[in-house]
C-alpha cells in the first residue's frame, strides 16, 4: 500500500509539473536603448504586457512583476550598447525554447536571417526590416509600418499651429526608413499651409549616419537650438531617444515639440522626475507608431494558429491603427482646434483620397503636383 501512495504521489507531481508548463514562449530582442527609451522600445514592452494581459502569461524576470497567469511565458532581452550581440540574443532565445521571437528595428534584419536559417521549426518577427522573397511558408515575417501616414498628420498639426514661423524635423539615422516620417511631414505641413511650400520654411538635418544616431540627445539638442533659433515654432523628431535632447530646447526656448513612436507627451508627464515632467509640457502632440499592436497581434495569431504564423509581409497604416497622433489629457484642449480637420486627412488618407508620399523621390514629385 505505501508503495502505491508513493507511485501515486510521484504521478501527481509528474502531472502538475507538466501542466504547470506554459503554452507558448515568446521572446523579444530590444533595439538599442532598450526599455526605458520613452519611444520605439517602450512601445514593444507595452506589446508584451498587452499580450500577456490578454493570454493569461507573465513576462519572465521582469521588474515590473507583469503576471496574469501562467499560460504564455514572454521573455525579452536588451542588447549591449552598440548592439553588437544582436544576432547571439535572439540564438540565445531560440536556444532556450522560444517559438515566436521579435527583434525590435531593423538592424536586426541580418541577425534574424541567419538565426532563423538555423531554426527552420521556430518563427521570428523582424519590427521595421525587410527580408526579401519572403512567402507565407517563410518562418519570418516582417512588421512594418506606414510611418508617412502618421507624419502627414503631425505635419498637417504643426502647420495648422506655426503661426506663420517655419517648422522643422530632426532625424535619427540617414536612412529611407526615417525618410519615410519624413516624407509624410512635410507634406502633411504643406498640404494645409501653402506658405511652408516656399524655400526654408521647413528645416530639416539628420543626427547621423550610424545606429548611435537614435541614442544622441546632444546631438538632439544641438539641432533643435539651432532651428528654434532659425525661427521655427514646432519640431518633429524621428530620432528615438536622441529625441530627449529636442524637449530639453523645446523646453529652454518655450516652443513646441512633436514625439514619435509613444505617446511622449503623456510618458513625461507622467514622470517620477520634476525635470522630465517639464520638457513634457512642450510636447504638442507625437507620431504614434503603434509597434504594441504589431507585436500583440502578430504574437496572438502565432498562439490562436497553434504555434503557426504566415511568412512573408505585414504593414499598418492609418487604416489598421498602426500609426496616429496622440490625443491624451494634457494636450487634448491644445488640440481642439485642429482635431476635426486632422481627424478629416485622417480618414480622407484611409479613403485613399489622400496618397502620401513615402521617400524623397515620391514627396518630390508629390510637391510638384501642388505647384
Amino acid at each position: 500500500m505505501k508503495r502505491f501512495i508513493v507511485l501515486v504521489t510521484l504521478l501527481l507531481i509528474a502531472v502538475m509539473a507538466v501542466s504547470a508548463q506554459p503554452k507558448f514562449k515568446i521572446g523579444l530582442v530590444f533595439d538599442l536603448a532598450g526599455r526605458g527609451d520613452n519611444s520605439f522600445n517602450d512601445s514593444a514592452y507595452r506589446g508584451l504586457v498587452a499580450l500577456a494581459k490578454a493570454e493569461q502569461g507573465y513576462i519572465d524576470g521582469d521588474p515590473a512583476n507583469v503576471k496574469y497567469g501562467d499560460q504564455i511565458q514572454i521573455k525579452y532581452i536588451e542588447p549591449k550598447a552598440g548592439g553588437q550581440d544582436r544576432e547571439i540574443l535572439m540564438r540565445a532565445l531560440a536556444q532556450d525554447g522560444y517559438q515566436y521571437i521579435i527583434g525590435v528595428g531593423f538592424l536586426f534584419t541580418d541577425a534574424i536571417t541567419k538565426v532563423a536559417a538555423d531554426f527552420p521549426d521556430l518563427h521570428f518577427g523582424l519590427i521595421d526590416g525587410f527580408v526579401p522573397d519572403l512567402t507565407a511558408s517563410s518562418n519570418i515575417t516582417c512588421l512594418t509600418f506606414k510611418e508617412q501616414e502618421g507624419s502627414f498628420l503631425v505635419g498637417a498639426i504643426a502647420a495648422m499651429m506655426n503661426k506663420g514661423k517655419p517648422v522643422g524635423f530632426i532625424g535619427g539615422m540617414d536612412i529611407p526608413l526615417i525618410h519615410k516620417f519624413e516624407a509624410g511631414f512635410k507634406a502633411g505641413a504643406m498640404y494645409v499651409n501653402p506658405a511652408l511650400r516656399a524655400d526654408g520654411m521647413i528645416l530639416s538635418q539628420y543626427i547621423g549616419k550610424d545606429p548611435t544616431a537614435f541614442n544622441d540627445p546632444t546631438g538632439g539638442y544641438n539641432i533643435a537650438s539651432s532651428f528654434y533659433k532659425q525661427g521655427a515654432s514646432i519640431i518633429y523628431h524621428a530620432a528615438g531617444g536622441s529625441g530627449d535632447g529636442l524637449f530639453k530646447a523645446a523646453q529652454e526656448n518655450r516652443k513646441w515639440a512633436i514625439g514619435v513612436d509613444s505617446d511622449q507627451g503623456l510618458v513625461y508627464e507622467s514622470m517620477k522626475e520634476a525635470a522630465a515632467r517639464a520638457r513634457g509640457k512642450w510636447i504638442l502632440t507625437s507620431m504614434v507608431k503603434r509597434v504594441d499592436n504589431a507585436v500583440l497581434l502578430s504574437a496572438q495569431d502565432f498562439i490562436n494558429n497553434g504555434g503557426k504564423l504566415d511568412g512573408g509581409y505585414r504593414s499598418f497604416g492609418l487604416k489598421e491603427d498602426g500609426v496616429g497622433y496622440a490625443v491624451d489629457k494634457y494636450n487634448k484642449s491644445l488640440l481642439a482646434p485642429v482635431e476635426k480637420k486632422v481627424n478629416q486627412l485622417r480618414q480622407d488618407i484611409i479613403d485613399g483620397k489622400i496618397q502620401v508620399p513615402d521617400s524623397d523621390d515620391a514627396f518630390n514629385t508629390w510637391k510638384s503636383s501642388l505647384m
